[in-house]
């Protein structure tokens, strides 16, 4: 377990980001990655990878290898296909929570689902989340597990999303391999404020919208709070807000 810390808030906002803009994919990055590379921003916690993508329709990431990582995708508008080496394929859509382990190795893809149901062509692009978190432990086997849960986001209280803490075993929708980590969803509704879990790491993300935090102030889409050894703020919205939390009691390299 990581050693306490200096109780300390960072507020990074959203046109601070390191972005990859090309012509089907626009993608914002709450950290460094890939060519993108910044020694002081690497991750937060266990959280390495927060990329808010924007996908065109008939585009997406091709066939492409990740290998001992946690990988939760959380999508906000649209759907995206998703498939890979070990079997699974489907459809990811707002409200479904999406985990993928990469284990000792995986292969997949993740395209915009450019067709509806009655097979006609539509033109709309596909916005998501995707984050990484490293696993308790290499040389797993590879995962995959997927569970809707629209409703349980309709109460506009914080749901937990995708967890490998004890605390959230039986709560969670679906389970990622690192017992120090949460991922919590919260649809902000006005008049209904909702506790930013306390721990030695929290990654606050707005996904949509803009909400309020207390001793940060107004936070808009696609801005983040970074939290060391903090958390109990409450978050609330005067519009709607959809918000992102990692709950996290270690990092990477402890």
């Amino acid at each position: 377990m990581t050693a306490l810390t200096t109780p300390h808030i960072d507020v990074h906002r959203a046109g601070d980001r390191l972005k990859t803009k090309i012509p089907w994919l626009d993608s914002k990055h709450s950290f460094s990655f890939g060519h993108h590379y910044d020694p002081d921003n690497t991750h937060h916690g266990l959280l390495l990878v927060n990329n808010d993508d924007t996908v065109q329709p008939g585009q997406g990431f091709d066939t492409h290898p990740h290998k001992d990582m946690e990988i939760v995708t959380w999508v906000l508008r649209g759907s995206l296909v998703h498939q890979d080496s070990i079997g699974h394929s489907g459809v990811i859509y707002p409200g479904l929570a999406q985990r993928m382990s990469a284990g000792t190795g995986i292969l997949h893809s993740e395209k915009n689902d450019s067709w509806r149901l009655e097979g006609d062509e539509h033109s709309d692009p596909v916005h998501f989340v995707q984050m990484w978190v490293v696993p308790d432990e290499a040389g797993i086997a590879p995962g995959y597990e997927q569970l809707e849960i629209d409703a349980e986001l309709l109460s506009g209280a914080l749901v937990p999303v995708a967890s490998g803490m004890r605390e959230h075993r039986d709560h969670a929708a679906i389970r990622i391999h690192n017992k120090h980590a949460s991922l919590h969803v919260a649809r902000l509704q006005p008049g209904k404020p909702v506790r930013v879990p306390e721990a030695l790491f929290v990654h606050v993300f707005v996904a949509r919208g803009t909400a309020e935090m207390e001793g940060v102030g107004t936070i808009y889409e696609g801005d983040a709070v970074r939290l060391s050894t903090s958390g109990g703020q409450t978050l609330s919205t005067d519009s709607a807000a959809e918000v992102l939390i990692w709950e996290m009691h270690a990092r990477i390299g402890n």
